[in-house]
């Protein structure tokens, strides 16, 4: 095992056991001090600030005391239905039921608002708004929807753009040439590798996320790439469907070094199709529905 993968390995066992969001794999010492298994060391940190951290989020909603955790519960109650559309969000009310400051309440509500779930308006209040004007890409409703009622539907709608974003951004990242963005792909599949051998799905999962947030990255095209955090999303819930990225086996790992090596030979087609492989659903896999992760 070379020492990139084996620093990854160790790092991830010792961190908790929540999915790391795509672009957190640069919190891990990507540094080979033997210099024995390549040329030079896959140091995350790069002329480019921004490389391998497509698909960060930037809600604000994670990780930040009270104020997440009352957007995180506010947000679920929306989604699931149990505040219904139309429904008066009255903040003294919020505060007395969540013991927290109207302070808290107040910026809360605005996350909430930036999402489209809640509207504020003089006169009339902060009120739930029907799903028409959720901001339904949002990777926080994303996670709400899959692991509410509507997690079905969410599973398959993410399954469906997936199957429409990434294949188009595998062919167009074929006709890029930037070799430190396919080495990185190629550090992501050999971890995914020896994560595999070692039956460490979350260093599996981790690998996975960031290697498909750089391949939107490599496509070139702006668009794609601030879809990425979508992709992301999915496959941090993911379910059923099952893809070939739900589960580590040998025919995922072979498909994901597939499309690296049609990058490497800019064959675009091959890219492609090696994607459209590794995103067709298995309907023979039993599905299984995780839990929430803790936030």
């Amino acid at each position: 095992m070379s020492t990139l993968a084996q620093t990854m390995m160790t790092a991830a066992r010792s961190s908790d056991s929540g999915l790391a969001g795509p672009g957190e794999l640069d919190r891990y010492p990507y540094v080979d001090a033997s210099g024995a298994d390549r040329a030079g060391p896959p140091v995350w940190e790069s002329a480019e600030p921004e490389l391998g951290r497509v698909g960060r989020r930037a809600t604000g909603s994670r990780g930040r005391g009270l104020h997440g955790q009352l957007v995180q519960q506010l947000g679920q109650m929306i989604v699931s239905g149990d505040l219904g559309a139309d429904r008066p969000l009255v903040p003294e009310e919020i505060g007395q039921r969540f013991e927290v400051s109207r302070t808290v309440v107040r910026e809360s509500l605005r996350v909430l608002e930036a999402k489209g779930l809640v509207s504020a308006r003089p006169n009339v209040g902060t009120r739930v708004r029907p799903v028409s004007d959720w901001n339904l890409l949002d990777p926080d409703i994303i996670e709400w929807r899959a692991f509410g009622p509507q997690r079905d539907d969410q599973r398959r709608e993410l399954s469906e753009l997936r199957w429409t974003i990434e294949p188009l951004a595998a062919r167009l990242a074929a006709g890029h040439g930037r070799e430190e963005v396919q080495q990185r792909l190629g550090d992501m599949v050999e971890i995914m590798g020896h994560a595999m051998s070692q039956g460490d799905a979350l260093t599996f999962a981790r690998a996975d996320t960031e290697f498909h947030s750089l391949l939107i990255q490599l496509a070139g095209n702006r668009m794609l790439e601030h879809l990425s955090g979508i992709v992301s999303a999915a496959l941090q819930v993911s379910g059923g469907p099952v893809t070939g990225c739900d589960r580590p086996n040998e025919a995922s790992l072979g498909h994901h070094a597939c499309i690296v090596d049609a990058l490497a030979a800019a064959d675009g087609a091959a890219a492609e199709t090696a994607m459209r492989q590794l995103l067709t659903v298995h309907p023979e896999v039993e599905r299984v529905v995780p839990a929430p992760r803790e936030h």
